[in-house]
């Protein structure tokens, strides 16, 4: 073999390695683009928890295929019209017993969820399910939990308590959507 053949392929399979290895780095920024265009901040959370990327991005990963074998449906007209008015009451309530409207507000949203066909497999698998669908809402619906939670022991102010409301309503409108996610309240 030629020196100058030898040196043409040795370049030429350098050419192919960095090509490949600069491939695989668009192909991590799309992904990882897309990862976090769908999950909102729940992306970076995911991040902090894991203590890397790249097991994050995995459990996102684990995540999208779980919920791609889930049936989730879209709230038929007249069933949304009755969430609409049931949300209407409970808010109606909070004015006389706050604590009371955050705690049936938080069973409408658990409703509509079961409703939807999101399965209930615990707290945190609930998370994990949402934030494929709902990553911007998901931590309006964590804030009021933990309000929520403070409310059962009766440690939660009454503005506290509307900031839950206002929380429980961002996920409500969401997931009643025609299945598409918001992250925004509408009126």
């Amino acid at each position: 073999m030629s020196t100058g053949f030898g040196l043409v392929f040795v370049l030429v399979v350098a050419a192919v390695v960095v090509a490949g290895f600069l491939a695989g780095l668009a192909a991590d920024r799309r992904r990882r683009t897309r990862l976090r265009d769908r999950f909102g901040p729940e992306y970076e959370r995911t991040v902090e928890a894991t203590g890397s990327r790249r097991a994050a991005e995995r459990e996102l990963d684990a995540r999208e295929r779980r919920f791609a074998g889930l049936e989730i449906k879209p709230v038929p007209g007249e069933a949304r019209e009755q969430y609409a008015r049931r949300w209407m009451r409970v808010q109606e309530e909070f004015v006389v017993r706050p604590e009371a409207a955050v705690h049936d507000a938080d069973e409408l949203v658990a409703a509509l969820m079961r409703d939807r066909g999101y399965p209930d497999e615990g707290y945190e698998q609930r998370l994990r399910d949402l934030s494929v669908r709902h990553g911007r809402a998901l931590e309006q619906y964590r804030t009021a939990l933990e309000i929520y939670a403070m409310s059962t022991h009766e440690s939660a102010t009454t503005e506290q308590l509307r900031g839950a409301m206002m929380r429980y309503r961002t996920l409500f409108d969401d997931l009643l959507a025609d299945g598409e996610p918001t992250g925004t309240r509408r009126s």
